[in-house]
C-alpha cells in the first residue's frame, strides 16, 4: 500500500523538488542580510545579483515544473517591477505546503480549492490593512525608496527627487512606468534630468551650439524627396517628375527653417542634401530614432508625427504638428540626445552611474526596483515590512480555518503557512532560529493587535516596523501572493509529465 501510494504522488513529488530547488537558488538573498548570487556562463561571464528574475532567468533550468517557477518571477517584474524574490519564495512555499497536505490523503482538488479562498482572504486582509501615502513628501516613500533600493541612500534620494519632479499625478496614470525612466551608464554621474534623452548621435555631430526655444518635427517617414521608380527615371517625363519632386523636397526645407524648427527626428533614413542643408542652418538631426524615443520626444514636446507628405501643407498646418522644447542638445559623454522643457507631458530621466558597466547595470536594476516600489506605494499604499503583514494575515487565515467544516479548509492553512516563510526565511538569512522567531513573533503581534511588530535583523528583537521605517508596498505583496497562488495551483494539478514528439520534419 505504501509503494502504491509513493507512485501515485511520484509525479507530485518529483515537481516538488524540482520547485524547492528553483527557490533554493534566490531564498539566501531575501532580506536586510540576505547575500548575492554569483551567476557564471559558459564562456567565463559573470554576474553578482540578488534580483530574483535576474537570477531565475539566467540559469540553466530544464526542468517543466521548474520552469513554471521563473513565470512567477516574470508577471511580477512585468506587472509590478519589485518583488520577484518574495514571489518566488511565496510560491515554493505553497507548493511545499500543498503537497504536504495532499501526500496526507486531502484531495488535490480541495487543497487547491482551498488554496484559491485562502488567497482570496489574505488579499482583503492586505488590503484592509494598507496605509495610504499622503503626498510624495511622506516619510513612508521616502524609506520604501530606501528599502527597495537596497539601502544605498543616493539611490533612493534620486528617486524621491523624480518622482517629485513628475509629479504624483504622473505616478498615477495608467501605462506609465517610473521605471522606464532609470537609465545607466559607466562614465555618467549620478542625476535627474527633468527631460528626456534620445539613443541617438546627431547626423550633423559638428554643431556646436544648444538649441534654445526649439521647435521640433517628428517624422513617422523618411526625410527625403518621394520616391520615383527606376524605370520611370529613364523616360523624359520620369525624369521631370523626378526633379520637380526634389524641387518641392528644396521648398519645404525652407519653410521648417522659416518656422523655426531646431530638431527633426525621423524613423528612417536622411536624404544628404537634406542633412546639408541642415547642418548650414543649425538643425539637429537625427535619423532612424527608435518607435519608443518617438513616442517620448512627441509626448514631451507635443508633437503631432507626419509623414513627408505633410511638408508640402501649408506654414500654419505644418506648424500645428510642430512641438517645441526650450531645450536640445547632444551630450557626447553619455552619447546621447538631451531634450528638456518640452511643451507638452512633464518626463524626468534618473542617469545612475557607476565605474563600471557590470556595476551601472546592477545600480540600475536597484533603482528600477526603487522606482517600481515608490509608484506601486503610491498607488495602492504600503504595509509593514519583513514579513510582519504577511504574518498577521497568516493569524486572521488561521481563525477563519477554524470555522471551515470542509476539506477546503486545508488549502487554506497551506496559504497560512506559506506566508510565515517570507519571514522565516528573513529570519535564517540573519542567522537567527526560524521556529524561534516565528512563535516569537506571532505571540506579540496577538498580544498587541498589531500588524507592524516584526523581527529586527541586527538585534533579533522585537520592533515595530512601521516606526522603524521597515514598509513595502501593498501591490507588490499582494501580486506576489496571487502570482504565486496561480502557479502553486498548476504544479499540484499536474499529474502526469508526458513528453511531446517532435514535428516531423521532411527531408
Amino acid at each position: 500500500m505504501h509503494g502504491e501510494s509513493e507512485e501515485r504522488y511520484s509525479t507530485l513529488v518529483n515537481n516538488a523538488a524540482a520547485v524547492r530547488a528553483i527557490c533554493s537558488a534566490v531564498e539566501g538573498t531575501l532580506g536586510p542580510k540576505g547575500l548575492d548570487t554569483m551567476l557564471v556562463g559558459g564562456q567565463g561571464d559573470v554576474i553578482i545579483t540578488n534580483d530574483g528574475v535576474t537570477i531565475l532567468e539566467k540559469m540553466d533550468v530544464t526542468h517543466p515544473a521548474a520552469r513554471l517557477m521563473i513565470q512567477v518571477a516574470r508577471s511580477q517584474q512585468r506587472q509590478i517591477g519589485d518583488g520577484t524574490t518574495t514571489a518566488t519564495v511565496l510560491a515554493g512555499a505553497m507548493v511545499q505546503e500543498g503537497v504536504a497536505q495532499v501526500t496526507r490523503g486531502v484531495p488535490v482538488a480541495k487543497v487547491v480549492t482551498g488554496m484559491l479562498q485562502g488567497i482570496e482572504l489574505a488579499v482583503a486582509s492586505l488590503q484592509g490593512r494598507s496605509r495610504q501615502i499622503v503626498g510624495l513628501g511622506d516619510r513612508a516613500l521616502q524609506r520604501i525608496a530606501y528599502t527597495a533600493g537596497r539601502e544605498q541612500t543616493d539611490i533612493a534620494k534620486l528617486i524621491i527627487q523624480a518622482a517629485e519632479a513628475v509629479g504624483e499625478a504622473k505616478l498615477r496614470e495608467e501605462g506609465y512606468r517610473f521605471a522606464d525612466s532609470v537609465l545607466a551608464h559607466e562614465e555618467a554621474s549620478s542625476e535627474v534630468w527633468t527631460g528626456i534623452l534620445l539613443n541617438q548621435k546627431p547626423m550633423n555631430l559638428h554643431l556646436e551650439h544648444d538649441r534654445r526655444d526649439a521647435r521640433i518635427l517628428v517624422l513617422h517617414d523618411a526625410l527625403e524627396p518621394e520616391a520615383v521608380s527606376e524605370e520611370s527615371l529613364v523616360t523624359e517625363a520620369g525624369f521631370q517628375r523626378y526633379m520637380q519632386l526634389r524641387e518641392l523636397f528644396r521648398s519645404s526645407l525652407g519653410s521648417l527653417l522659416e518656422l523655426g524648427v531646431g530638431l527633426i527626428a525621423s524613423d528612417r533614413g536622411v536624404d544628404p542634401e537634406a542633412e546639408q542643408f541642415c547642418s548650414d542652418h543649425g538643425i539637429l538631426v537625427l535619423q532612424r530614432l527608435s518607435r519608443r524615443d518617438l513616442q517620448l520626444l512627441s509626448e514631451h514636446t507635443g508633437a503631432r508625427p507626419v509623414r513627408r507628405t505633410a511638408l508640402r501643407k501649408s506654414a500654419p498646418e505644418l506648424s500645428a504638428a510642430l512641438g517645441h522644447a526650450g531645450y536640445a542638445a547632444y551630450d557626447e559623454r553619455l552619447e546621447r540626445v538631451r531634450v528638456a522643457r518640452g511643451h507638452g507631458e512633464q518626463h524626468v530621466t534618473v542617469i545612475v552611474g557607476a565605474a563600471t558597466r557590470e556595476a551601472a547595470h546592477e545600480r540600475s536594476r536597484i533603482a528600477k526596483d526603487a522606482a517600481s516600489a515608490v509608484q506601486a506605494a503610491v498607488r495602492g499604499g504600503y504595509l509593514p515590512g519583513g514579513g510582519a503583514a504577511e504574518m498577521a494575515v497568516a493569524h486572521d487565515l488561521e481563525r477563519v480555518r477554524e470555522t471551515m467544516k470542509g476539506m477546503e479548509g486545508f488549502g487554506v492553512a497551506a496559504v497560512a503557512g506559506a506566508l510565515r516563510k517570507p519571514l522565516s526565511q528573513i529570519v535564517v538569512n540573519a542567522g537567527y532560529n526560524p521556529l524561534e522567531k516565528v512563535e516569537e513573533l506571532k505571540a506579540a503581534q496577538l498580544a498587541q493587535d498589531t500588524d507592524s511588530l516584526g523581527i529586527d535583523c541586527d538585534t533579533g528583537l522585537i520592533t515595530d516596523f512601521v516606526e522603524a521605517g521597515i514598509m513595502d508596498p501593498t501591490d507588490v505583496k499582494i501580486h506576489a501572493l496571487q502570482a504565486a497562488g496561480e502557479v502553486a495551483a498548476a504544479v499540484l494539478r499536474i499529474h502526469t509529465v508526458i513528453k511531446m514528439k517532435q514535428p516531423f520534419e521532411e527531408n
